[in-house]
């Protein structure tokens, strides 16, 4: 199978592409971060721009589009709002009416982000969105551009985390790696998710292309936590010092100006039906990460750049 992975040298699209290089043909488009030692081929592109939109898929002809392009740091977004919508919001339209064009299957990654936070419970996927931040907004725009345009596009709505080529892209990354240097941090104990280790979702992901699978559906871990505990069990399983973890409340802080959802808790029923298995608990998505790191993965990936 041919597949083109938008924002390839990101987080999930970097290790989903690492994942099934040797098993597919995978093309990464980036914009600036293309990397020697890949093992797939990388296109230099500026996806903000359709015209080039059209020429990467003409050229790269795939059977699949996995849209892991996205501008993902909330604070960024809100500082340049025009950017967050041309690439959260207009882009996945693009590529949602050439892949209803031509054929071509679409997965689109959207985010949690897009509810308020205000529900008791979990957020199923026929909940009303209520996005806050600039970030939300966007990606709930991108979403429906794909759902209006592809009604056979899947789209993904996602936490997760795990390692990155520069060791700065995840909430786990920042917690494993000020706590191996004893740096004091701190942890929102009042905002409430359920991260999926990325190598446990690209196989989720995969195998729902396999199964061909279209429509919305919320990819995420079983189990939800605060962010406070998450960095606490990584610190146990790393055996380092959760006593640097500081517990505070989004309240106490003033250095962001994104708002943030305290309640980002997604029912992963729906997915889990259709592949007939449930995702990963918490425990053991880290033991993997765990052994993912003990194994050498992030310094591979690290040494990528």
């Amino acid at each position: 199978m041919r597949i083109l992975v938008t924002g390839a040298s990101g987080l999930l699209g970097l290790n989903f592409s690492l994942r099934f290089a040797a098993e597919q043909q995978v093309t990464g488009a980036v914009y600036s971060h293309a990397f020697t030692q890949a093992p797939f081929s990388m296109v230099m592109t500026d996806l903000s721009q359709e015209r080039n939109v059209d020429e990467l898929i003409e050229k790269s002809k795939p059977d699949l589009v996995i849209n892991c392009a996205a501008l993902a740091n909330l604070e960024e977004c809100q500082k340049k709002p025009q950017e967050a919508r041309m690439l959260n919001g207009e882009l996945p339209g693009w590529l949602a009416e050439k892949c209803d064009n031509l054929s071509i299957k679409l997965v689109h990654i959207s985010t949690d982000a897009v509810f308020d936070g205000t529900k008791k419970g979990k957020y199923n996927e026929a909940d009303i969105p209520k996005p806050l931040s600039v970030y939300a907004q966007s990606k709930l725009a991108g979403e429906q551009a794909v759902q209006q345009i592809d009604q056979d596009a899947l789209v993904l709505r996602v936490n997760f985390y795990g390692f990155s080529s520069s060791g700065q892209r995840s909430l786990a990354e920042f917690f494993l790696h000020n706590l191996e240097d004893s740096i004091p941090v701190k942890g929102f104990t009042d905002v409430f998710f359920c991260p999926l280790y990325v190598m446990d979702m690209v196989e989720y992901l995969m195998q729902a292309v396999e199964k061909g699978l279209g429509g919305l559906y919320h990819l995420c871990s079983s189990e939800s936590l605060s962010k406070y505990d998450f960095g606490l069990r990584i610190a146990r399983i790393f055996n380092l010092d959760g006593a640097l973890i500081s517990p505070i409340t989004v309240s106490d802080v003033d250095f962001i100006r994104a708002p943030r959802s305290k309640n980002l808790v997604l029912d992963t029923g729906k997915i889990e039906q259709a592949l007939g298995k449930a995702t990963p608990s918490q425990a053991d998505g880290l033991a993997r990460f765990y052994h993912d790191f003990q194994d050498g993965y992030a310094k591979k990936l690290q040494a990528l750049i």
